[in-house]
C-alpha cells in the first residue's frame, strides 16, 4: 500500500532504502565470501581496480576507514598476493598499494558477481518499467544530492568520491551519480 501523507512517504522511503542498503550488503557477502575476501578487503580491490594505485591515505579516506584497519587489510591482501605496495615515488614518507595481476583478476570477478546481481534484479521487473525505474532512480541520486548539499554542503561528494556509475553520460546524470574521479591519484 502507497504512504497517503508527507511523513508517511518519507518514512516509506527511508524503511525502503535502509531494505536496499541492507539487501545489497547481503549480496555482497554472499559475493566475497565466494572469493575468500572480507567485504572491507573486496572494496580494497574494487577501489584499486576502479581508481588504479592510490596512496595508501588517499585509499583509507576513499574506503572510508581507519588507519589501522586499513594496514591490516592491505597486510592480509599483500599476503594473498592481492596488491602490493610500494614507495611512493613523490613522497618516500608514503607508500602506493596496487593491484597485482591475482588482485586484478579477484577484483574483475568481484565486479561481475554483482553485475550478475544487479542483472538479476533487473529481470524481475516488468520489461516496460525498467526505464521508468532507471529514470526514477536518477531523480532519487539528485534529490538525495541536492537534500544532502542543503545541509552540508561538500558532502555528498566527499562520500561519492571515486565512485563512478558507468554509462552515466548516456543517461545524463551530468555528475550526480559520481564524483569527480580526476583527483584519484592524489593526496597522501
Amino acid at each position: 500500500m502507497l504512504a497517503s501523507t508527507e511523513d508517511d512517504q518519507a518514512r516509506e522511503l527511508l524503511q525502503g532504502l535502509r531494505g536496499l542498503v541492507r539487501r545489497f550488503s547481503v549480496a555482497e557477502r554472499a559475493d566475497v565470501a565466494c572469493c575468500g575476501v572480507t567485504v572491507a578487503q573486496a572494496a580494497t580491490l574494487e577501489t584499486l581496480l576502479r581508481e588504479g594505485p592510490l596512496r595508501i591515505g588517499l585509499l583509507g579516506r576513499r574506503l572510508g576507514v581507519t588507519p589501522s584497519t586499513l594496514t591490516r587489510n592491505v597486510e592480509r591482501l599483500e599476503a594473498a598476493g592481492l596488491v602490493r605496495r610500494a614507495a611512493d615515488p613523490e613522497d618516500a614518507r608514503s607508500s602506493r598499494v596496487s593491484l597485482t595481476p591475482k588482485g586484478r583478476t579477484a577484483a574483475r570477478e568481484l565486479e561481475r558477481q554483482e553485475l550478475v546481481f544487479a542483472r538479476q534484479v533487473l529481470e524481475r521487473l516488468p520489461e516496460e518499467r525498467r526505464e521508468a525505474v532507471s529514470a526514477g532512480f536518477h531523480d532519487l541520486l539528485v534529490a538525495v544530492r541536492e537534500a544532502t548539499e542543503e545541509c552540508c554542503p561538500g558532502a555528498y561528494e566527499h562520500l561519492m568520491e571515486g565512485l563512478l556509475v558507468q554509462g552515466e553520460n548516456a543517461r545524463g546524470c551530468g555528475g550526480v551519480c559520481r564524483a569527480d574521479t580526476a583527483k584519484a591519484g592524489t593526496g597522501s
